[in-house]
């Protein structure tokens, strides 16, 4: 399986909604609205193209802030949310990859290959669905959990030197 990594621009935003809309079902409006206001990070957003050119896996960051994606936290756990968002943080907006590359080098290689840059960032904000599989994706990374609500368990990928909660 031969594949190239690239990085992706807001000219990938068709494409982008076009994934995120058929991998998890949700609608077409409301998936292009986040795109297009829940700050995406296209530069540290990569996709893999295999020898013919076509998309077969998208790593999308975001810098959205983790009260976007739960407001609960802030009812929940105010001195916890204040605490993290004075940290700098990016987040893994979508991670995506066909079926036929599950479970290869692909996802490692995409998420590898902005190592680099996150270096800038004190840990990477990661909301998994309770349905999904990639839980123990992320722990295996060293992701650790530290809330969680109906709809997601958040994680937090710590990028310098460890902190505690």
């Amino acid at each position: 399986m031969n594949y190239h990594l690239q990085r992706m621009t807001a000219a990938d935003s068709a494409e982008t909604v076009d994934w995120i809309t058929r991998q998890y079902g949700f609608d077409r409006r409301e998936v292009e609205s986040w795109v297009t206001h829940l700050h995406f990070n296209w530069p540290l957003s990569v996709k893999a193209v295999d020898e013919q050119g076509a998309t077969i896996g998208m790593l999308n960051m975001s810098d959205y802030r983790i009260d976007e994606e739960t407001e609960q936290i802030r009812r929940d756990n105010p001195d916890l949310l204040s605490r993290l968002n004075a940290l700098r943080y990016t987040a893994v907006f979508s991670f995506i990859v066909k079926e036929a590359y599950r479970g290869t080098q692909l996802n490692y290689d995409m998420f590898l290959s902005i190592m680099p840059e996150l270096q800038q960032y004190d840990f990477v904000f990661i909301p998994v669905m309770h349905h999904l599989k990639t839980h123990q994706y992320w722990q295996r990374w060293g992701a650790r959990e530290f809330y969680r609500d109906k709809a997601c368990v958040y994680y937090l990928l710590p990028i310098k030197t460890p902190f505690h909660l």
